[in-house]
């Protein structure tokens, strides 16, 4: 892969990064799904699952890298519903 490409994914992974109050950098699973190019929130979280699976195998807890949350979002006749995301930490 030519450097210039590595380049653009990294800063495009990094532009979706947030951080909370601590300074924990973190990344919302509905923003990566849309940068990595999954149209459907179920086949994403199926790549999660096994990301979380691997998390596991490797000896890491699930819950140090990956947090189920709520967020609230506007429907298109008015009203905010809560939707299921997904926080990946950095540390």
């Amino acid at each position: 892969m030519k450097k210039e490409i590595i380049y653009t994914l990294t800063a495009n992974f990094e532009s979706q990064s947030n951080q909370t109050e601590e300074g924990i950098e973190f990344w919302l699973a509905r923003d990566l799904q849309h940068l990595l190019d999954y149209t459907k929130w179920d086949n994403f979280v199926g790549v999660i699952s096994k990301a979380k699976t691997a998390c596991e195998i490797s000896g890491e807890s699930i819950d140090n890298h990956f947090a189920d949350v709520g967020k609230m979002v506007s429907i298109a006749s008015g009203p905010q519903k809560e939707i299921q995301d997904i926080i990946r930490h950095s540390d």
